[in-house]
């Protein structure tokens, strides 16, 4: 009798730091993406922000290149995912003069760093062909 409530206790204790180790591996990857707002998301990759998770994509140029914008974090950047010749560079900028660029080289997405867009304006542009510096920007959001 006592080597069987012996095992029914040890199931119980492991059952419970299963459940336990569960809980806090689920908790795990939503807290390894940290948060910023505004200003202090300025330079900052998206993917690893919560800034991502509510993006949406608010303007798109002809050639392609689109604004993103996050309303949690009151940031923006460029994207492209297609279309871009081998020289093409994309950039966000903001009207208080932050900007943040990225080369792509034609193949799958690229992404700008966040520049601050709370109560100001944040465009972004393509710009194709370093010897006439074709380029094309989004409207203002």
């Amino acid at each position: 009798m006592r080597t069987s409530v012996v095992s029914r206790l040890g199931a119980v204790a492991s059952a419970s730091v299963l459940a336990a180790t569960a809980l806090i591996s689920a908790a795990s990857p939503a807290s390894a993406a940290t948060s910023c707002y505004a200003s202090t998301c300025q330079g900052k990759d998206p993917a690893t922000t919560v800034c991502q998770s509510d993006a949406r994509t608010v303007r798109t140029a002809a050639w392609g290149v689109e604004l993103r914008y996050s309303p949690t974090c009151r940031a923006a950047w460029a994207r492209k995912t297609s279309g871009a010749s081998f020289d093409t560079v994309i950039r966000v900028h903001n009207s208080q003069g932050a900007s943040a660029g990225v080369y792509y080289g034609g193949n799958g997405t690229a992404y700008t760093a966040m520049v601050d867009d709370k109560d100001i304006l944040a465009w972004a542009c393509e710009v194709r062909a370093y010897e006439t510096l074709q380029t094309d920007c989004t409207d203002r959001y």
